[in-house]
Order: structure tokens, then sequence, then C-alpha cells
């Protein structure tokens, strides 16, 4: 996360000319995924909501959201609420990093969700631990989900966070976390999920250093569950493209990493703990046995970042206009989206994987592909250097680094919300 100026969002020419990546607004956003055709045509998300999962979550949310709303011209939601199923949320406390940085996570989430399926409501289920490495928090998030599902509070599920699957002890401790995706599939809910911002690589229990081989995030790598990776957008200040997408990685980008190369490209990979599900069948030169990550890909780069606001102080930050890049925002961008196939059909459409690699089979449906770009990154050594990991390459059809590819929406939306087996 990046601080601009204060009083108005940054454009992509400030962005550009000050810090040499660009940001991008809603608008270009809509228009870069064909949004617009859908609007015009009423498909804003009307009765549907988006449940957003963070830990802590922002003192400032609503207020934030609005703000956000005025400078781009979005219109506030129906509804947006902050519910605590999980337990009591200890106050925000300016001070603690953790709690600063969930609530900037927060702020994303909801901002760029909203962004998408403006129509939308939006639920945000917060817990009072923090979800860290290996299964820590993740028992209270599960509780807030099977909650979410239980009372029926939403047909889609963003999760911009995860744990690297070599953190937890054992692929029985990941097993046991699993009820909340479970009861989604029994629901017809949707479960999306972020897979990570070190390429191939991702940290150890230490959050510090860096596994020297390939690996992949949970809840990403369940089956059950959407895994959403990132591209890097080349845009107009109208939205337009001038560049087809490419696999996101700004591992040796020196503006945002300095002199030193430094991991931080999209996610993918193959899972330790699951085996290749039936929807992948068709993939498996690509995935041998083994569960292929991600399955779709949205915007995520840090070099075509996203705006936000924030209205909260703490000591890590002011309040003010910031830009922001991650997989964590390509998956509430992706939940907007079937928010929006969800109006089209009427009603939740659950697990969409079948469906997503069935589409990318077909023409005129929306799917395009992305064919360029690799998630190979860098580990700087402690002694100096650095550890090469080797990663996937995006190739014609699935891989390991976008998956399916990313879309169109105005095509995309229908075919999905239409899709059956």
């Amino acid at each position: 996360m990046v601080p601009t100026e204060i009083r108005s969002p940054p454009s992509t020419q400030w962005c550009r000319s000050n810090w040499q990546v660009s940001c991008y607004s809603p608008a270009q956003i809509r228009t870069a995924y064909n949004l617009d055709g859908l609007a015009a045509a009423g498909i804003k998300g009307r009765g549907q909501t988006i449940v957003i999962v963070d830990s802590f979550g922002s003192p400032t949310l609503a207020a934030d959201l609005a703000r956000f709303d005025r400078a781009f011209g979005l219109p506030d939601p129906p509804s947006i609420r902050v519910i605590q199923p999980a337990g009591p949320v200890p106050a925000f406390d300016p001070n603690d990093s953790e709690m600063a940085g969930w609530a900037s996570e927060t702020t994303l989430d909801v901002q760029w969700a909203h962004a998408i399926a403006p129509r939308a409501s939006i639920v945000v289920a917060v817990t009072p631990t923090s979800e860290i490495e290996g299964t820590t928090g993740f028992p209270d998030m599960i509780t807030a989900e099977n909650y979410v599902i239980d009372h029926g509070l939403g047909n889609v599920i963003s999760q911009s966070f995860g744990a690297t699957e070599a953190t937890f002890p054992d692929s029985a401790s990941v097993l046991a976390l699993r009820s909340a995706f479970k009861s989604a599939r029994n629901h017809g809910v949707t479960v999306l999920a972020a897979t990570g911002d070190s390429g191939a690589t991702d940290v150890g229990l230490d959050t510090s250093t860096y596994y020297t081989h390939p690996v992949v995030n949970w809840p990403a790598s369940d089956p059950l569950v959407t895994a959403v990776g990132g591209t890097h957008l080349e845009l107009t200040t109208t939205g337009t493209r001038t560049a087809p997408d490419v696999a996101w990685n700004d591992s040796v980008y020196a503006n945002l990493v300095g002199s030193s190369s430094f991991p931080i490209a999209t996610g993918g990979g193959l899972s330790a703990f699951f085996d290749r599900p039936s929807y992948q069948d068709l993939e498996s030169a690509t995935t041998g046995g083994a569960r292929g990550i991600p399955d779709v890909s949205m915007n995520g780069a840090c070099s075509s970042m996203v705006v936000v606001y924030q209205g909260y102080s703490s000591a890590y930050s002011r309040p003010g206009w910031y830009e922001v890049c991650g997989t964590s925002v390509s998956t509430p961008l992706f939940a907007g989206i079937v928010a929006l196939a969800d109006q089209v059909a009427g009603h939740g459409l659950g697990l969409i994987n079948d469906a997503l690699y069935s589409l990318a089979r077909q023409t005129g449906t929306g799917v395009k592909d992305v064919t360029e770009g690799n998630n190979s990154v860098p580990i700087p050594n402690l002694g100096g250097g650095q550890t090469i990991v080797d990663g996937f390459t995006a190739l014609s059809g699935y891989d390991l680094v976008s998956g399916i590819g990313t879309i169109n929406a105005k095509k995309f939306v229908p075919a999905l919300a239409h899709w059956t087996p």
C-alpha cells in the first residue's frame, strides 16, 4: 500500500509520474472488464449480497465506502452490515500492526467488490483473531462462514487471505477446517480465495522467510473453493486496454522492489494436500494428480494498482487515498462478477469450478486466455544474493499462473449464470 494525495484520489497520470506505476479507478476497471453494457441492462448485483470475511475489520468502514462512492460517482450499496459471529472483536488499536493491516484489507475488499456490483448489499463478517500462518485464526473464520451460510446471509463469500499449506501441521489439520466449504457447496454459496502474492513460493511459520521450492496457499488450494490469481493490466485513462493481460509478476520491477529483487507475483502451483478434482481432469497434463491453482485471474499487479480510501489513523498510515494491489484485489473483483451472475441466474450459483472449466473450452463465453507471464520469483538470502524459485509459465489454455485466464464480463456473466452441466 503506497500513500498518495490526501484530498482527492490519484489519477493514472499522477501515479505514473510520481510512482512510475499505474493506478486505476472503478470506471477504468469496469471498462476494462466490459461491465458497462451489463450495467445499462440493469445488471449491477441488485438483490444479491456479497460476504467479506476478515479479521478485526475497519473502524471507519461505512464512512470510507461513502467517501469512495462520492469520489467515483457510485451509488451507496442497499446496505452494509458488520457482524461478529465468531465472538466480540476487540476495539481497534492504532498501534497494533495486525489490526492496521486488516483494516486496510477490509477497506480494499469492501470498496472493490462494491465497485463491480454496486447494487449488491454487503455483509462483513469480522473475527476476533488474526489469521497468520498455519491454523492460526482459521477456526474463527470457519465459524463465521458457517454462520453466514446457515443464516442465508449471502451467495458469494470473498476470502482475501490464506496460509501456506506447508505451515499446517499436516493435511488432517486442513481437512478439519473445511466444514464451511462443504456447507457452501450444499447451500448454493460460491466461495472464493486469493492465491497469494509471493509467486510460486510463500512464507513459512515465521512469516518472514520463504520456502525455496514451489508451494501454494489454502484455502485457495481447496477443491471446494474458486482460487483467484492476479494479472497485470495496461489501460488508457478511459480503461481501454493497450496490451493483452499478462500474469502478474513484479519481482524484478525496480520501481516497486528497489535495487534487489523480491518475491511479489501471483500465487499459483500444485497442492500438496488435495488430489486433482474432476473439473480439472482435462488439465491433467498440467496438474498431474494434484489440485492446481488458480482457477481464474483478475487484475492484481502492483504495477497496475487500484485506488481506495481509508479514513482511520494508525501508527502506520493516516487518512487518505491509497494505491493497493495483490490477489487481495483480484478476489473481491471476481466476487462482484459472481454477484452479477447470481442476479442474472436468480439464485446462488454455488461451486462454479465445473462451469469455469467448461466455459473455457467453449467460444463466445467471455473467457479470455492469458498466455504471457510467469510466477518464478527470487528470494533474498540472509547472507546476500538470492535464490530463484522456479514457478510456472502462462500458456495457451489452462496454466498454473493464470488458471483458465481472465474474463470479458459482458459475455461471461450471462454464460456463467445460464451454464448447465
